[in-house]
Protein backbone atom coordinates (compact mmCIF):
# COMPACT_ATOMS: atom_id res chain seq x y z
CA UNK A 1 0.00 0.00 0.00
CA UNK A 2 1.19 3.43 -0.87
CA UNK A 3 1.13 6.67 0.98
CA UNK A 4 -0.72 9.24 -0.87
CA UNK A 5 0.52 11.81 0.89
CA UNK A 6 4.37 11.42 -0.07
CA UNK A 7 2.88 11.38 -3.90
CA UNK A 8 4.12 14.95 -5.58
CA UNK A 9 1.26 14.66 -7.70
CA UNK A 10 -1.39 14.37 -4.91
CA UNK A 11 0.33 17.50 -3.31
CA UNK A 12 0.17 19.25 -6.23
CA UNK A 13 -4.11 18.15 -6.73
CA UNK A 14 -4.40 18.75 -2.93
CA UNK A 15 -3.20 22.51 -3.61
CA UNK A 16 -5.17 22.57 -6.82
CA UNK A 17 -8.20 21.87 -4.77
CA UNK A 18 -7.73 24.57 -2.51
CA UNK A 19 -6.99 26.85 -4.98
CA UNK A 20 -10.30 26.50 -6.66
CA UNK A 21 -11.96 26.61 -3.51
CA UNK A 22 -10.53 29.88 -2.70
CA UNK A 23 -11.54 31.58 -6.24
CA UNK A 24 -15.08 30.17 -6.63
CA UNK A 25 -15.80 32.24 -3.34
CA UNK A 26 -16.13 34.98 -5.44
CA UNK A 27 -18.84 33.72 -7.91
CA UNK A 28 -21.83 34.71 -8.41
CA UNK A 29 -24.38 33.19 -5.77
CA UNK A 30 -26.43 32.19 -8.20
CA UNK A 31 -23.45 29.64 -9.52
CA UNK A 32 -23.66 28.00 -5.84
CA UNK A 33 -25.62 24.76 -7.05
CA UNK A 34 -24.04 25.00 -10.92
CA UNK A 35 -20.56 25.76 -11.72
CA UNK A 36 -19.18 26.49 -8.43
CA UNK A 37 -20.34 22.77 -7.64
CA UNK A 38 -19.37 21.26 -9.85
CA UNK A 39 -15.70 22.36 -9.93
CA UNK A 40 -15.42 22.21 -6.72
CA UNK A 41 -16.40 18.36 -6.78
CA UNK A 42 -14.29 17.69 -10.20
CA UNK A 43 -11.41 19.38 -8.54
CA UNK A 44 -11.81 17.61 -5.12
CA UNK A 45 -12.40 14.33 -6.86
CA UNK A 46 -8.46 14.17 -8.71
CA UNK A 47 -6.87 13.87 -4.88
CA UNK A 48 -9.55 11.70 -3.66
CA UNK A 49 -8.97 9.21 -6.42
CA UNK A 50 -5.29 9.29 -6.03
CA UNK A 51 -5.88 8.41 -2.46
CA UNK A 52 -8.09 5.97 -3.07
CA UNK A 53 -5.80 3.96 -5.68
CA UNK A 54 -3.35 4.29 -3.36
CA UNK A 55 -5.04 2.22 -1.25
CA UNK A 56 -5.34 -0.90 -4.13
CA UNK A 57 -3.71 -4.19 -3.93
CA UNK A 58 -2.12 -3.72 -7.26
CA UNK A 59 -0.61 -1.35 -10.15
CA UNK A 60 -3.10 -2.24 -12.08
CA UNK A 61 -6.06 -0.82 -9.92
CA UNK A 62 -3.61 2.44 -9.21
CA UNK A 63 -3.46 2.78 -12.64
CA UNK A 64 -7.21 2.84 -13.20
CA UNK A 65 -7.80 5.17 -10.84
CA UNK A 66 -5.18 7.34 -12.26
CA UNK A 67 -6.73 7.23 -15.24
CA UNK A 68 -10.00 8.38 -13.66
CA UNK A 69 -8.07 11.53 -12.53
CA UNK A 70 -7.09 12.14 -15.54
CA UNK A 71 -10.32 12.96 -16.91
CA UNK A 72 -11.74 14.81 -13.24
CA UNK A 73 -8.71 17.15 -14.39
CA UNK A 74 -9.69 17.65 -18.12
CA UNK A 75 -13.51 18.50 -16.28
CA UNK A 76 -11.62 21.35 -14.37
CA UNK A 77 -9.68 22.44 -17.42
CA UNK A 78 -12.91 23.18 -19.41
CA UNK A 79 -14.62 24.58 -16.34
CA UNK A 80 -11.79 27.08 -15.42
CA UNK A 81 -12.23 28.04 -19.39
CA UNK A 82 -16.00 28.35 -18.70
CA UNK A 83 -15.32 30.18 -15.72
CA UNK A 84 -13.29 32.92 -17.72
CA UNK A 85 -15.78 32.77 -20.41
CA UNK A 86 -18.33 34.13 -18.11
CA UNK A 87 -16.57 36.57 -16.50
CA UNK A 88 -15.93 34.74 -13.10
CA UNK A 89 -12.34 34.69 -13.23
CA UNK A 90 -9.40 36.72 -15.06
CA UNK A 91 -7.58 35.24 -17.53
CA UNK A 92 -4.27 35.28 -15.58
CA UNK A 93 -6.34 33.32 -12.89
CA UNK A 94 -7.62 30.92 -15.38
CA UNK A 95 -4.25 30.43 -17.35
CA UNK A 96 -2.36 29.93 -13.42
CA UNK A 97 -4.83 27.31 -12.48
CA UNK A 98 -4.51 25.75 -16.26
CA UNK A 99 -0.97 25.79 -15.67
CA UNK A 100 -1.34 23.78 -12.45
CA UNK A 101 -3.84 21.65 -14.56
CA UNK A 102 -1.28 20.44 -17.16
CA UNK A 103 1.53 19.64 -14.62
CA UNK A 104 -0.93 17.51 -12.70
CA UNK A 105 -1.37 16.04 -16.32
CA UNK A 106 2.00 14.92 -16.75
CA UNK A 107 2.43 13.84 -13.52
CA UNK A 108 -0.11 11.68 -14.00
CA UNK A 109 0.94 10.25 -17.26
CA UNK A 110 4.42 9.73 -16.37
CA UNK A 111 3.46 7.65 -12.80
CA UNK A 112 0.67 5.44 -15.32
CA UNK A 113 4.08 5.02 -17.42
CA UNK A 114 5.54 4.41 -14.12
CA UNK A 115 3.76 1.37 -12.46
CA UNK A 116 2.36 -0.20 -15.54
Amino acid sequence: MRDFKELKVWKKSHELCLSIYDITKQFPEEERYGIISQVRRASASVPTNISEGCGRDSNKEFARFLRIVGGSVSEVEYLLILSKDLNYIQEEQKMALINQVISIRKMLYNLIKAII
